[in-house]
């Protein structure tokens, strides 16, 4: 049996813009009972909202269909005993840690530091905030919800949560435990909840966090020509297995290789 991992923003869809034939694409691997999985770094929203998002495209999903940085986040978490954390992610990304002991004062006994990308809210007080908990908690683990450099956004590219853990690990001499892409262990995540250990192909649009990380991990790749690529990534040494224009031409390819 094959598997299909896809990303979400920069395949499936641009911002809100859906891409051409995606829905069609998706809908084709239901048909024919492949087993796929969304493979996202948003922390932006929750797994239901991901669910609704995908539906208003036309795209049928379950909550059970995503894999996301809080999600393995939480699974880390549980599994090291860690209990207590300052949480610096969006609001609708909050209840995914329901089960833990929010610790907001800089003294108080942090277990962990969990950070996903605040977007518009990063301020130099709130990073200046996370330093001083990490700081004054020695013990604490840096969490990051992923390690994305940056994203494309209906008004251009947008800086994503990476540059910002990348200046805490500098000034704190902490190195971050990475939840999402591109972590390995995410993507060796991904590979458990589909139960199977070859022929997993992965579908992205950032030659770094998709594709070299995806193929480190023991996958295949294809790139797409949507989203965050330029021409300029397939000069960096990194070559996906395949590379197409859009989503919309997966199922082609499929047929043709698999």
């Amino acid at each position: 049996m094959s598997a299909i991992l896809f990303d979400l923003d920069g395949v499936l869809y641009e911002g809100d813009r859906p891409v051409d034939g995606a829905a069609a694409a998706v809908h084709w691997f239901n048909q024919n009972h492949i087993p796929h999985l969304f493979l996202t770094n948003t922390t932006s929203k929750s797994r239901a909202e991901l669910v609704t998002k995908l539906s208003h495209l036309g795209i049928e999903s379950g909550e059970e269909n995503f894999l996301t940085p809080p999600v393995a986040a939480r699974q880390w978490l549980q599994t090291n005993n860690l209990k207590n954390i300052a949480l610096f992610v969006p609001d609708s990304t909050r209840q995914e840690f329901s089960d833990f002991n929010f610790v907001s004062d800089e003294d108080g006994n942090v277990n962990a530091v969990v950070i996903g990308d605040l977007g518009y809210q990063w301020t130099f007080e709130i990073m200046n905030r996370i330093f001083r908990i990490l700081i004054n908690n020695t013990q604490a683990k840096l969490v990051a919800l992923g390690m994305t450099r940056y994203w494309r956004t209906d008004n251009g590219l947008q800086l994503d949560v990476g540059p910002m853990i990348k200046a805490f690990e500098y000034a704190t001499g902490r190195i971050a435990v990475v939840t999402g892409k591109p972590s390995i262990d995410f993507y060796r995540a991904a590979i458990g909840l589909l139960g199977m250990q070859h022929n997993v192909v992965m579908i992205g649009d950032d030659i770094r966090g998709d594709i070299e990380a995806s193929q480190q991990a023991g996958l295949k790749s294809i790139q797409v020509r949507t989203g965050k690529f330029t021409p300029q990534d397939l000069e960096l040494g990194i070559t996906p297995d395949a590379i197409l224009d859009s989503v919309a031409q997966l199922p082609e390819w499929w047929q043709s290789n698999m």
